[in-house]
């Protein structure tokens, strides 16, 4: 038998769009976080919603090819700080709790999310 991949085991595509769909609202509506989606179109919105989505299956084995620029790229010259980090961590813990994802599976999201530093916080 086969262990089942994280993709599997947070629900699938549906599972993680379910995740992007809550999380999202509230780094938009967070006082310090919502800078980043000030003056942007509800297009290029929704283009980067689909790339978050499409990141995260493909990051968690799923079976969907991301076409976005590496994480390192994405963020530079947004001078994401300790800050933002630590809120949005946060939100993503919220998040994980609104959707009863298991523990397991919230420790699994953590670390990788925990491993994408680096390449996110600028300042």
């Amino acid at each position: 038998m086969t262990e089942k991949t994280l993709y599997e085991r947070l629900g699938g595509y549906d599972g993680i769009t379910a995740f992007v769909d809550d999380l999202l609202p509230r780094l938009q509506s967070d006082s310090q976080l919502g800078r980043f989606w000030q003056n942007r179109g509800d297009d290029g919105i929704n283009r980067e919603k689909q790339l978050l989505i499409d990141y995260l299956c493909s990051s968690a084995g799923g079976p969907v090819y991301y076409t976005g620029r590496d994480m390192k790229l994405s963020h530079t010259g947004m001078n994401i700080n300790e800050s933002d980090w630590t809120i949005f961590l946060g939100h993503a813990g919220d998040t994980m709790s609104a959707l009863d994802v298991p523990k397991q599976e919230c420790d699994d999201v953590v670390a990788f999310v925990l491993s994408l530093k680096d390449d996110i916080v600028e300042a």
